[in-house]
Protein backbone atom coordinates (compact mmCIF):
# COMPACT_ATOMS: atom_id res chain seq x y z
CA UNK A 1 0.00 0.00 0.00
CA UNK A 2 1.00 3.76 -1.23
CA UNK A 3 2.82 5.42 2.08
CA UNK A 4 1.49 8.82 2.70
CA UNK A 5 4.05 11.65 1.82
CA UNK A 6 2.79 13.90 4.77
CA UNK A 7 1.13 13.10 7.98
CA UNK A 8 0.57 14.96 10.87
CA UNK A 9 -0.49 13.70 14.07
CA UNK A 10 -2.26 15.23 17.22
CA UNK A 11 -1.26 18.68 16.30
CA UNK A 12 -2.57 21.60 18.44
CA UNK A 13 -1.62 25.39 17.80
CA UNK A 14 -2.46 27.06 20.93
CA UNK A 15 -2.04 31.74 20.98
CA UNK A 16 -2.35 32.89 23.94
CA UNK A 17 -5.03 30.73 25.27
CA UNK A 18 -6.69 30.43 22.11
CA UNK A 19 -6.51 27.37 20.26
CA UNK A 20 -6.14 27.83 16.39
CA UNK A 21 -5.49 23.86 15.83
CA UNK A 22 -6.42 21.39 18.16
CA UNK A 23 -5.30 17.34 17.94
CA UNK A 24 -5.51 17.08 14.11
CA UNK A 25 -5.04 14.17 12.41
CA UNK A 26 -4.02 14.99 8.27
CA UNK A 27 -2.33 12.83 5.60
CA UNK A 28 -2.16 13.66 1.74
CA UNK A 29 -0.30 10.73 -0.92
CA UNK A 30 1.47 11.77 -4.08
CA UNK A 31 -0.55 12.50 -6.78
CA UNK A 32 -4.05 13.24 -4.79
CA UNK A 33 -5.52 16.52 -4.49
CA UNK A 34 -6.80 17.15 -0.52
CA UNK A 35 -9.07 19.91 -0.44
CA UNK A 36 -9.13 21.64 3.43
CA UNK A 37 -12.04 23.08 3.67
CA UNK A 38 -13.53 25.17 6.43
CA UNK A 39 -15.02 29.01 7.56
CA UNK A 40 -12.53 31.57 8.18
CA UNK A 41 -11.06 31.25 11.17
CA UNK A 42 -11.61 27.68 11.12
CA UNK A 43 -7.79 26.86 11.26
CA UNK A 44 -6.74 26.80 7.64
CA UNK A 45 -4.22 29.21 7.28
CA UNK A 46 -2.44 27.67 10.62
CA UNK A 47 -2.37 24.21 9.25
CA UNK A 48 -0.49 25.43 5.91
CA UNK A 49 1.83 27.25 8.12
CA UNK A 50 2.40 24.58 10.32
CA UNK A 51 3.09 22.46 6.97
CA UNK A 52 5.33 25.01 5.31
CA UNK A 53 6.84 25.61 9.07
CA UNK A 54 5.98 28.93 9.46
CA UNK A 55 4.44 28.06 12.68
CA UNK A 56 6.10 25.20 15.38
CA UNK A 57 3.18 23.04 16.37
CA UNK A 58 3.20 22.67 20.52
CA UNK A 59 4.63 20.06 22.18
CA UNK A 60 2.77 16.01 21.55
CA UNK A 61 2.36 17.03 17.49
CA UNK A 62 3.90 15.14 15.20
CA UNK A 63 4.64 15.72 11.41
CA UNK A 64 6.39 13.12 9.12
CA UNK A 65 7.24 13.63 5.63
CA UNK A 66 8.19 10.65 3.37
CA UNK A 67 8.36 8.83 6.58
CA UNK A 68 10.49 10.90 8.60
CA UNK A 69 9.77 12.34 11.59
CA UNK A 70 9.60 15.78 12.83
CA UNK A 71 8.38 17.34 15.89
CA UNK A 72 8.72 20.80 14.04
CA UNK A 73 9.98 22.53 10.81
CA UNK A 74 11.66 25.76 9.49
CA UNK A 75 10.47 27.31 6.52
CA UNK A 76 13.80 25.94 4.75
CA UNK A 77 13.19 22.38 5.78
CA UNK A 78 9.89 22.56 4.72
CA UNK A 79 11.43 24.02 1.26
CA UNK A 80 13.89 20.85 0.95
CA UNK A 81 11.22 18.14 1.96
CA UNK A 82 9.39 19.06 -1.38
CA UNK A 83 6.39 21.68 0.13
CA UNK A 84 5.87 24.54 -1.96
CA UNK A 85 3.38 26.99 -1.21
CA UNK A 86 1.41 29.41 -3.54
CA UNK A 87 -0.39 32.08 -1.20
CA UNK A 88 -3.42 33.80 -3.12
CA UNK A 89 -1.02 37.19 -3.69
CA UNK A 90 1.48 34.84 -5.80
CA UNK A 91 5.05 36.92 -4.79
CA UNK A 92 5.51 37.13 -8.15
CA UNK A 93 7.64 40.32 -9.13
CA UNK A 94 6.32 42.03 -11.88
CA UNK A 95 9.46 44.21 -13.03
CA UNK A 96 11.07 40.32 -13.77
CA UNK A 97 10.72 38.55 -16.85
CA UNK A 98 9.12 35.45 -16.68
CA UNK A 99 12.43 32.98 -16.45
CA UNK A 100 14.05 35.16 -13.56
CA UNK A 101 10.50 34.74 -11.77
CA UNK A 102 10.44 31.04 -12.09
CA UNK A 103 14.41 30.24 -10.97
CA UNK A 104 14.94 33.07 -8.50
CA UNK A 105 14.83 30.42 -5.49
CA UNK A 106 17.42 28.13 -7.45
CA UNK A 107 19.09 30.64 -9.26
CA UNK A 108 22.74 30.28 -6.94
CA UNK A 109 21.49 26.65 -6.29
CA UNK A 110 22.20 25.80 -9.83
CA UNK A 111 24.41 28.03 -10.75
CA UNK A 112 22.89 29.60 -13.56
CA UNK A 113 25.52 32.66 -13.96
CA UNK A 114 23.98 33.45 -17.36
CA UNK A 115 21.17 34.73 -18.74
CA UNK A 116 20.56 31.75 -21.37
CA UNK A 117 21.12 29.14 -18.74
CA UNK A 118 18.77 30.37 -16.57
CA UNK A 119 16.02 30.85 -19.39
CA UNK A 120 16.56 27.22 -20.85
CA UNK A 121 15.98 25.74 -17.30
CA UNK A 122 13.01 27.71 -16.84
CA UNK A 123 11.68 26.45 -20.20
CA UNK A 124 11.86 23.06 -19.29
CA UNK A 125 9.58 23.09 -17.10
CA UNK A 126 7.27 25.35 -19.02
CA UNK A 127 7.54 22.41 -21.55
CA UNK A 128 6.78 20.13 -18.41
CA UNK A 129 3.28 22.11 -17.85
CA UNK A 130 2.38 22.11 -21.79
CA UNK A 131 2.94 26.09 -21.31
CA UNK A 132 3.39 28.58 -24.02
CA UNK A 133 4.08 30.87 -22.13
CA UNK A 134 7.36 32.79 -23.46
CA UNK A 135 10.49 33.00 -20.48
CA UNK A 136 11.43 36.07 -21.64
CA UNK A 137 8.15 37.74 -21.06
CA UNK A 138 7.56 40.57 -18.81
CA UNK A 139 4.96 39.24 -15.84
CA UNK A 140 3.73 42.56 -15.64
CA UNK A 141 2.02 41.83 -18.85
CA UNK A 142 0.52 38.69 -18.26
CA UNK A 143 -2.81 37.84 -17.37
CA UNK A 144 -3.67 36.54 -13.45
CA UNK A 145 -4.67 33.43 -14.67
CA UNK A 146 -0.72 33.10 -16.57
CA UNK A 147 0.53 34.59 -13.07
CA UNK A 148 -1.18 31.58 -11.44
CA UNK A 149 1.03 29.06 -13.35
CA UNK A 150 4.03 31.24 -13.25
CA UNK A 151 3.65 30.18 -9.44
CA UNK A 152 2.96 26.40 -10.22
CA UNK A 153 6.20 26.74 -12.56
CA UNK A 154 8.64 28.01 -9.90
CA UNK A 155 7.21 25.42 -7.31
CA UNK A 156 8.21 22.79 -10.03
CA UNK A 157 11.72 24.25 -10.17
CA UNK A 158 12.37 23.66 -7.10
CA UNK A 159 11.48 20.09 -7.36
CA UNK A 160 7.97 20.56 -5.33
CA UNK A 161 6.32 17.20 -4.26
CA UNK A 162 3.77 18.78 -2.44
CA UNK A 163 1.97 22.09 -3.65
CA UNK A 164 -0.48 24.01 -1.09
CA UNK A 165 -3.06 25.95 -3.02
CA UNK A 166 -4.55 29.54 -1.39
CA UNK A 167 -7.53 30.29 -2.44
CA UNK A 168 -5.83 30.29 -6.55
CA UNK A 169 -9.20 30.87 -8.30
CA UNK A 170 -10.17 33.97 -6.15
CA UNK A 171 -9.45 36.34 -9.21
CA UNK A 172 -9.91 34.30 -12.07
CA UNK A 173 -12.81 33.93 -14.68
CA UNK A 174 -14.77 30.70 -15.70
CA UNK A 175 -12.50 29.69 -18.53
CA UNK A 176 -9.35 30.76 -16.67
CA UNK A 177 -10.60 28.61 -13.63
CA UNK A 178 -11.30 25.60 -16.12
CA UNK A 179 -7.43 26.34 -17.38
CA UNK A 180 -5.90 25.94 -13.69
CA UNK A 181 -7.94 23.28 -12.75
CA UNK A 182 -6.66 21.18 -15.99
CA UNK A 183 -3.11 21.83 -14.59
CA UNK A 184 -3.72 20.78 -11.05
CA UNK A 185 -4.71 17.45 -12.64
CA UNK A 186 -1.72 17.63 -15.02
CA UNK A 187 0.59 17.75 -11.91
CA UNK A 188 -1.51 15.14 -10.24
CA UNK A 189 -0.71 12.42 -12.81
CA UNK A 190 2.84 13.42 -12.52
CA UNK A 191 2.56 12.23 -8.60
CA UNK A 192 2.44 15.87 -7.18
CA UNK A 193 -0.04 15.83 -4.28
CA UNK A 194 -1.90 19.07 -3.87
CA UNK A 195 -3.62 20.51 -0.88
CA UNK A 196 -6.26 22.95 -2.31
CA UNK A 197 -8.20 25.40 -0.59
CA UNK A 198 -11.25 27.71 -1.77
CA UNK A 199 -14.52 29.00 -0.88
CA UNK A 200 -15.65 27.69 -4.10
CA UNK A 201 -17.36 24.95 -3.69
CA UNK A 202 -18.35 23.71 -6.90
CA UNK A 203 -14.51 23.80 -7.82
CA UNK A 204 -13.52 21.76 -4.97
CA UNK A 205 -15.85 19.32 -5.51
CA UNK A 206 -14.60 19.05 -9.06
CA UNK A 207 -11.22 18.70 -7.86
CA UNK A 208 -10.90 16.81 -4.99
CA UNK A 209 -9.87 13.66 -4.42
CA UNK A 210 -10.18 14.08 -0.49
CA UNK A 211 -11.77 16.60 1.61
CA UNK A 212 -10.51 17.43 5.32
CA UNK A 213 -13.02 19.58 7.11
CA UNK A 214 -12.00 22.24 10.02
CA UNK A 215 -14.26 24.21 12.43
CA UNK A 216 -13.13 26.11 15.19
CA UNK A 217 -10.16 24.80 15.02
CA UNK A 218 -10.89 21.08 15.21
CA UNK A 219 -11.65 17.97 12.64
CA UNK A 220 -14.54 17.70 11.85
CA UNK A 221 -14.43 14.99 8.93
CA UNK A 222 -11.96 13.60 6.14
CA UNK A 223 -13.85 11.74 3.78
CA UNK A 224 -13.48 10.87 0.10
CA UNK A 225 -15.10 13.11 -2.69
CA UNK A 226 -17.58 10.42 -3.55
CA UNK A 227 -18.98 11.17 0.11
CA UNK A 228 -19.41 14.47 -0.33
CA UNK A 229 -22.10 17.37 -2.46
CA UNK A 230 -22.27 21.19 -1.66
CA UNK A 231 -24.98 20.94 0.43
CA UNK A 232 -23.87 18.62 3.18
CA UNK A 233 -20.15 19.96 2.53
CA UNK A 234 -21.83 23.47 3.50
CA UNK A 235 -23.00 21.50 6.55
CA UNK A 236 -20.16 20.17 8.15
CA UNK A 237 -18.26 23.66 7.74
CA UNK A 238 -21.01 25.69 8.99
CA UNK A 239 -22.43 23.52 11.95
CA UNK A 240 -26.22 24.35 10.14
CA UNK A 241 -28.34 24.27 7.15
CA UNK A 242 -27.61 27.07 5.30
CA UNK A 243 -30.43 27.63 2.64
CA UNK A 244 -30.37 30.39 0.62
CA UNK A 245 -33.94 32.65 0.46
CA UNK A 246 -35.28 33.85 -2.66
CA UNK A 247 -35.60 37.63 -3.49
CA UNK A 248 -39.54 39.02 -3.34
CA UNK A 249 -40.16 39.89 -6.75
CA UNK A 250 -41.82 43.13 -6.45
CA UNK A 251 -40.18 46.33 -6.38
CA UNK A 252 -41.06 49.87 -7.42
CA UNK A 253 -42.14 51.10 -10.89
CA UNK A 254 -40.01 54.01 -9.86
CA UNK A 255 -36.95 54.76 -11.59
CA UNK A 256 -34.03 55.73 -9.13
CA UNK A 257 -30.80 55.90 -11.71
CA UNK A 258 -30.73 55.43 -15.58
CA UNK A 259 -27.96 55.49 -18.35
CA UNK A 260 -28.71 56.43 -21.49
CA UNK A 261 -25.94 55.57 -24.38
CA UNK A 262 -22.98 55.96 -21.86
CA UNK A 263 -19.99 55.39 -23.94
CA UNK A 264 -15.90 55.84 -22.44
CA UNK A 265 -13.95 55.02 -25.56
CA UNK A 266 -11.79 51.80 -24.39
CA UNK A 267 -13.60 50.71 -21.71
CA UNK A 268 -17.99 50.53 -22.65
CA UNK A 269 -19.90 52.13 -25.15
CA UNK A 270 -23.70 52.68 -25.61
CA UNK A 271 -24.86 51.24 -22.01
CA UNK A 272 -28.76 51.96 -21.48
CA UNK A 273 -30.07 50.79 -18.25
CA UNK A 274 -32.67 51.56 -15.91
CA UNK A 275 -32.74 50.69 -12.31
CA UNK A 276 -35.65 50.99 -9.96
CA UNK A 277 -36.59 51.58 -6.34
CA UNK A 278 -35.80 48.38 -4.94
CA UNK A 279 -34.81 46.49 -7.72
CA UNK A 280 -31.21 44.38 -7.44
CA UNK A 281 -29.36 44.42 -11.05
CA UNK A 282 -26.61 41.98 -11.50
CA UNK A 283 -23.83 43.19 -13.99
CA UNK A 284 -22.12 39.87 -15.12
CA UNK A 285 -19.66 39.02 -17.90
CA UNK A 286 -16.18 37.82 -18.60
CA UNK A 287 -13.29 39.85 -16.62
CA UNK A 288 -12.15 42.63 -18.79
CA UNK A 289 -15.66 43.49 -20.15
CA UNK A 290 -15.92 46.62 -18.37
CA UNK A 291 -18.44 46.08 -15.75
CA UNK A 292 -15.99 47.71 -12.80
CA UNK A 293 -15.45 50.92 -14.91
CA UNK A 294 -18.92 51.15 -16.19
CA UNK A 295 -19.68 51.13 -12.27
CA UNK A 296 -16.97 53.52 -11.19
CA UNK A 297 -18.56 56.15 -14.45
CA UNK A 298 -22.01 55.62 -12.06
CA UNK A 299 -19.72 56.71 -9.02
CA UNK A 300 -18.18 59.55 -10.39
CA UNK A 301 -14.79 57.92 -10.06
CA UNK A 302 -14.75 57.50 -14.10
CA UNK A 303 -16.07 60.32 -16.26
CA UNK A 304 -17.88 58.87 -19.02
CA UNK A 305 -16.85 60.75 -22.55
CA UNK A 306 -21.13 60.84 -23.71
CA UNK A 307 -24.17 59.90 -22.73
CA UNK A 308 -26.34 61.07 -19.56
CA UNK A 309 -26.81 59.40 -16.42
CA UNK A 310 -29.90 60.40 -14.52
CA UNK A 311 -31.31 59.87 -10.73
CA UNK A 312 -34.66 60.32 -9.92
CA UNK A 313 -34.92 61.54 -13.37
CA UNK A 314 -32.66 64.28 -13.16
CA UNK A 315 -29.49 64.43 -15.49
CA UNK A 316 -26.25 64.57 -13.33
CA UNK A 317 -22.87 65.51 -14.23
CA UNK A 318 -20.82 64.00 -11.10
CA UNK A 319 -17.26 65.61 -11.03
CA UNK A 320 -16.16 63.39 -8.40
CA UNK A 321 -17.28 60.46 -5.78
CA UNK A 322 -18.29 63.24 -3.43
CA UNK A 323 -20.75 64.27 -5.56
CA UNK A 324 -21.74 60.84 -6.43
CA UNK A 325 -21.98 60.32 -2.23
CA UNK A 326 -24.65 63.34 -1.99
CA UNK A 327 -26.46 62.18 -4.83
CA UNK A 328 -27.40 59.29 -2.70
CA UNK A 329 -25.09 56.54 -4.41
CA UNK A 330 -22.48 53.99 -2.24
CA UNK A 331 -19.30 51.86 -3.62
CA UNK A 332 -18.66 48.82 -2.00
CA UNK A 333 -15.13 48.37 -3.75
CA UNK A 334 -14.12 44.78 -5.46
CA UNK A 335 -10.68 45.32 -3.16
CA UNK A 336 -11.86 45.82 -0.19
CA UNK A 337 -8.38 45.37 1.79
CA UNK A 338 -6.54 47.83 -0.97
CA UNK A 339 -9.40 50.61 -1.52
CA UNK A 340 -12.68 49.96 0.63
CA UNK A 341 -10.81 49.69 3.78
CA UNK A 342 -8.28 50.90 6.33
CA UNK A 343 -7.23 47.30 7.70
CA UNK A 344 -5.23 48.77 10.28
CA UNK A 345 -7.48 51.17 11.36
CA UNK A 346 -10.76 50.77 13.80
CA UNK A 347 -13.79 49.69 12.96
CA UNK A 348 -15.19 52.73 13.97
CA UNK A 349 -13.27 54.51 11.99
CA UNK A 350 -14.03 52.55 8.89
CA UNK A 351 -17.51 52.65 9.14
CA UNK A 352 -18.03 56.08 10.14
CA UNK A 353 -15.42 57.64 8.00
CA UNK A 354 -18.46 58.45 4.99
CA UNK A 355 -19.70 59.94 7.63
CA UNK A 356 -16.76 62.55 9.03
CA UNK A 357 -18.51 65.53 8.12
CA UNK A 358 -22.05 65.23 9.74
CA UNK A 359 -20.29 63.91 12.84
CA UNK A 360 -18.21 66.93 13.05
CA UNK A 361 -19.58 69.94 14.53
CA UNK A 362 -18.88 73.26 13.94
CA UNK A 363 -15.97 73.43 16.86
CA UNK A 364 -14.23 70.63 15.12
CA UNK A 365 -14.92 68.29 17.87
CA UNK A 366 -15.58 64.83 16.61
CA UNK A 367 -18.51 63.54 17.66
CA UNK A 368 -17.69 60.27 19.04
CA UNK A 369 -20.32 58.93 21.19
CA UNK A 370 -22.45 59.92 18.14
CA UNK A 371 -20.68 57.92 15.59
CA UNK A 372 -20.31 55.11 18.59
CA UNK A 373 -24.23 54.85 18.77
CA UNK A 374 -24.44 55.02 14.41
CA UNK A 375 -21.27 52.14 14.29
CA UNK A 376 -23.32 50.04 16.90
CA UNK A 377 -26.49 50.36 15.60
CA UNK A 378 -24.91 49.21 11.93
CA UNK A 379 -22.82 45.88 13.52
CA UNK A 380 -26.18 44.80 14.81
CA UNK A 381 -27.87 45.49 11.78
CA UNK A 382 -25.34 43.45 9.56
CA UNK A 383 -24.84 41.07 12.39
CA UNK A 384 -21.34 41.48 12.11
CA UNK A 385 -19.22 39.48 14.41
CA UNK A 386 -16.61 42.20 16.63
CA UNK A 387 -14.62 42.33 20.19
CA UNK A 388 -14.75 46.39 19.92
CA UNK A 389 -16.06 48.83 17.95
CA UNK A 390 -12.44 50.02 18.47
CA UNK A 391 -10.39 46.73 16.73
CA UNK A 392 -8.55 46.93 14.01
CA UNK A 393 -10.45 45.91 10.75
CA UNK A 394 -7.80 43.57 10.40
CA UNK A 395 -8.67 41.59 13.28
CA UNK A 396 -11.96 40.00 11.36
CA UNK A 397 -12.79 37.07 9.49
CA UNK A 398 -13.26 38.00 5.63
CA UNK A 399 -16.47 38.20 5.59
CA UNK A 400 -16.81 40.55 8.79
CA UNK A 401 -14.83 42.84 7.24
CA UNK A 402 -17.00 42.93 3.57
CA UNK A 403 -20.00 43.51 6.09
CA UNK A 404 -17.77 46.85 7.58
CA UNK A 405 -17.38 47.99 4.04
CA UNK A 406 -21.62 47.48 3.11
CA UNK A 407 -21.78 49.05 6.82
CA UNK A 408 -19.46 51.89 5.90
CA UNK A 409 -21.70 52.88 2.59
CA UNK A 410 -24.86 52.21 4.42
CA UNK A 411 -23.87 54.89 6.81
CA UNK A 412 -24.40 57.46 4.22
CA UNK A 413 -28.16 56.06 3.76
CA UNK A 414 -28.05 55.32 -0.22
CA UNK A 415 -30.70 55.23 -2.73
CA UNK A 416 -28.27 52.95 -4.65
CA UNK A 417 -25.51 51.00 -3.62
CA UNK A 418 -23.43 48.93 -5.89
CA UNK A 419 -21.46 45.81 -4.62
CA UNK A 420 -18.57 45.11 -6.85
CA UNK A 421 -17.85 41.48 -6.51
CA UNK A 422 -19.08 41.43 -2.68
CA UNK A 423 -18.47 37.68 -1.58
CA UNK A 424 -14.63 37.22 -3.35
CA UNK A 425 -12.88 35.51 -0.69
CA UNK A 426 -15.72 34.89 1.56
CA UNK A 427 -16.88 31.60 3.31
CA UNK A 428 -20.16 30.05 2.64
CA UNK A 429 -22.09 31.30 5.99
CA UNK A 430 -21.07 35.12 5.59
CA UNK A 431 -22.13 34.57 1.70
CA UNK A 432 -25.30 33.67 2.86
CA UNK A 433 -25.35 36.93 5.49
CA UNK A 434 -24.22 38.71 2.67
CA UNK A 435 -27.11 37.41 0.34
CA UNK A 436 -29.65 38.13 3.19
CA UNK A 437 -28.54 41.90 3.63
CA UNK A 438 -28.96 42.19 -0.09
CA UNK A 439 -32.82 40.76 0.38
CA UNK A 440 -33.18 43.51 3.36
CA UNK A 441 -31.86 46.27 1.80
CA UNK A 442 -33.96 45.65 -1.31
CA UNK A 443 -37.37 45.14 0.29
CA UNK A 444 -36.53 48.90 2.64
CA UNK A 445 -36.65 50.27 -1.05
CA UNK A 446 -32.35 50.89 -1.53
CA UNK A 447 -31.85 49.51 -5.31
CA UNK A 448 -28.36 47.66 -5.62
CA UNK A 449 -26.48 46.46 -8.59
CA UNK A 450 -24.16 43.53 -7.71
CA UNK A 451 -21.39 42.99 -10.29
CA UNK A 452 -20.09 38.90 -10.02
CA UNK A 453 -18.65 36.26 -12.22
CA UNK A 454 -20.51 33.86 -10.36
CA UNK A 455 -23.41 32.58 -12.51
CA UNK A 456 -25.24 31.00 -9.80
CA UNK A 457 -25.10 34.09 -7.60
CA UNK A 458 -26.36 36.49 -10.19
CA UNK A 459 -29.20 34.24 -10.80
CA UNK A 460 -30.36 33.78 -7.11
CA UNK A 461 -29.79 37.78 -5.73
CA UNK A 462 -31.38 39.49 -8.87
CA UNK A 463 -34.59 40.93 -10.17
CA UNK A 464 -32.59 41.55 -13.52
CA UNK A 465 -29.06 40.46 -15.13
CA UNK A 466 -26.67 42.51 -17.63
CA UNK A 467 -24.69 40.35 -19.20
CA UNK A 468 -21.66 42.52 -20.40
CA UNK A 469 -18.92 41.44 -23.11
CA UNK A 470 -16.47 43.73 -24.81
CA UNK A 471 -17.78 46.74 -23.17
CA UNK A 472 -21.75 46.18 -24.71
CA UNK A 473 -24.52 45.09 -22.71
CA UNK A 474 -25.06 41.96 -24.98
CA UNK A 475 -28.54 40.66 -23.25
CA UNK A 476 -30.58 42.34 -20.33
CA UNK A 477 -32.89 40.09 -18.90
CA UNK A 478 -35.74 39.60 -16.28
CA UNK A 479 -34.36 36.54 -13.86
CA UNK A 480 -37.55 35.24 -13.55
CA UNK A 481 -37.67 34.84 -17.33
CA UNK A 482 -33.97 32.71 -17.93
CA UNK A 483 -32.00 29.96 -16.36
CA UNK A 484 -28.26 29.79 -15.26
CA UNK A 485 -27.49 27.70 -18.40
CA UNK A 486 -28.80 29.88 -20.69
CA UNK A 487 -26.80 32.79 -18.73
CA UNK A 488 -23.82 30.57 -19.51
CA UNK A 489 -24.37 29.75 -22.65
CA UNK A 490 -24.46 33.67 -23.33
CA UNK A 491 -21.74 34.90 -21.42
CA UNK A 492 -18.86 32.06 -22.92
CA UNK A 493 -20.56 32.17 -26.43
Amino acid sequence: MMEPYLKLTSISKNFNGFYALKDIDFDIYPGEVHCIAGQNGCGKSTIIKVISGVHQPDDGGKIEIEGKTYTSLTPIKSVRAGIQVIYQDLSLFPNLTVAENIMINVYHSKKLRDSQGMVLEAQKVLNSMESSISPSELVENLSISKCQLIAIARALAENAKLIIMDEPTASLTHNEVEHLLSYVKLLKQKGIAIIFVSHKLDEVLEISDRFTVLKDGKLVTTCSAEEMTTQRLSELMTGQNITFNPLSTSFSNEVVLECEHLTKQGQFYDINLKLHKGEVLAITGLLGSGRTELCLSLFGLNKQDSGQISIAGKPVSFKNNREAISAGIGYVSEDRMGTGLVMEQPIIDNISSTQFKSLQPRLGLFQNGKAIQMVNKLIEQLKIKVGSPFDPVNTLSGGNAQRISIAKWLATQPKVLILDSPTVGVDIANKSGIYNIIKDLSQVGVSIIIVTDEIEEAFNNSHSIAIVSEGRIKEHVNTSETSPERLSEVIYA
